[in-house]
């Protein structure tokens, strides 16, 4: 059914989304939407808002409905809801639940303390989310650590995975521009053009434990087909000094999930049996100094724009926390973000979901 018309329950329609929502600021771009911090105004509640330009979806309006039909039927702890979703005339508005806890890495970063067993605790939450996916007959196919937010400021707070599915709605689920958006996090089959199932997603999950042990990518050379190759060939190590205090059981676990073949590599169900997971090998020694050090050296912050600025998700709560907000309650953006997009959509600005702003600019070698 093409957008405009009448559509299913779940959508509502909006003349003037702003008429419902207070836009703050721009969290973020990709190729043909962007990402807006709002507030409801009856409610006070805020919400990032995935403003979708429709001139950019023509001839994709199908298989988006269907995409965003699955989102709205995923209810995970660990998942960043879809709440609602309105339409006007020239744009789709997804509301997303907002998370307000920042960036995985810059927490490990903030850290004085950090151990393998923190790591496994975050590990654990992820397979619990993906597995709910999988059993769901979802495969997330772009789940990398730029992906991981945590939900509050709280020291105990829950890790969520962000922007679920929204890659896909974007075109990026292609070899191509997967290659071309974070080709470190992508499983040997997807690189090889072979039909690929949920068993990608445990190969990513696998990377992210690799990198939350040690803060490298397992993978890494500044000539990416020379990157592919390590990828196809799943060459990888546990390079001294940085594994040496890691125990065997944390490298069996991400062996098992890092294979090369699909058919042979554990499943979430499996992953969550480890004993690294599931048990108690995941040793206490804290080792924040030298993954917090790799960390800063190897995912220094794109000077590309982020797809999702968690930063100023934080940054904004703690003005209101410290009321200090420079907003006035009958205030809007200037120029709404969506109204460039539209612009955008029309001048050919979609870059077809090839993003470069989503991962590490380039993977090195291990810092000294």
């Amino acid at each position: 059914m093409p957008l405009g018309e009448d559509g299913p329950s779940w959508k509502k329609r909006a003349q003037d989304i702003r008429e419902i929502y207070e836009f703050r600021e721009t969290l973020g771009t990709g190729a043909f939407s962007e990402v807006v911090l709002a507030e409801e105004k009856t409610s006070r509640k805020l919400v990032a808002i995935k403003c979708i330009a429709k001139k950019a979806l023509e001839g994709k309006e199908t298989s988006l409905e269907n995409e965003i039909a699955v989102l709205h039927k995923i209810k995970h702890p660990n998942i960043v809801a879809l709440d609602d979703i309105y339409e006007s005339g020239g744009h789709l508005y997804l509301i997303m639940q907002l998370v307000s806890g920042g960036e995985l890495f810059d927490r490990i970063v903030e850290k004085g303390f950090y151990t393998e067993r923190d790591a496994s605790q975050l590990i654990r939450q992820i397979l619990d989310a993906v597995q709910y996916l999988h059993d769901m007959g979802i495969v997330h196919r772009d789940l990398k650590p730029e992906n991981l937010l945590y939900y509050s400021p709280d020291l105990d707070s829950k890790i969520m995975i962000s922007d679920f599915g929204l890659s896909k709605i974007e075109g990026s689920g292609s070899v191509m521009s997967t290659a071309c958006g974070t080709p470190g996090y992508v499983a040997p089959e997807v690189l090889a053009q072979k039909p690929y199932s949920k068993a990608v997603d445990c190969w990513s999950i696998g990377v992210i434990a690799y990198i939350l042990l040690c803060g490298y990518p397992p993978f890494y050379d500044e000539n990416d087909a020379k990157l592919f190759e390590q990828i196809l060939r799943a060459e990888y190590e546990f390079d001294s000094p940085y594994w040496d205090d890691i125990s065997e059981s944390a490298k069996d676990f991400i062996q098992h999930l890092m294979e090369k073949d699909p058919s042979q590599r554990f499943t979430c169900e499996q992953a969550l049996q480890h004993p690294w997971i599931a048990g108690d090998t995941a040793l206490d020694k804290n080792i924040h100094q030298s993954v917090s050090e790799q960390i800063k050296k190897n995912f220094a912050k794109s000077k590309w724009k982020q797809a999702f600025n968690a930063t100023a998700v934080v940054r904004h709560m703690r003005k209101l926390q410290l009321g200090t907000s420079q907003e006035g309650p009958g205030q809007t953006t200037p120029t709404s973000p969506c109204d460039l997009l539209e612009a955008g959509a029309s001048n050919g600005s979609d870059s077809g979901g090839c993003d470069r702003s989503l991962g590490p600019s380039s993977h090195r070698l291990p810092q000294d």
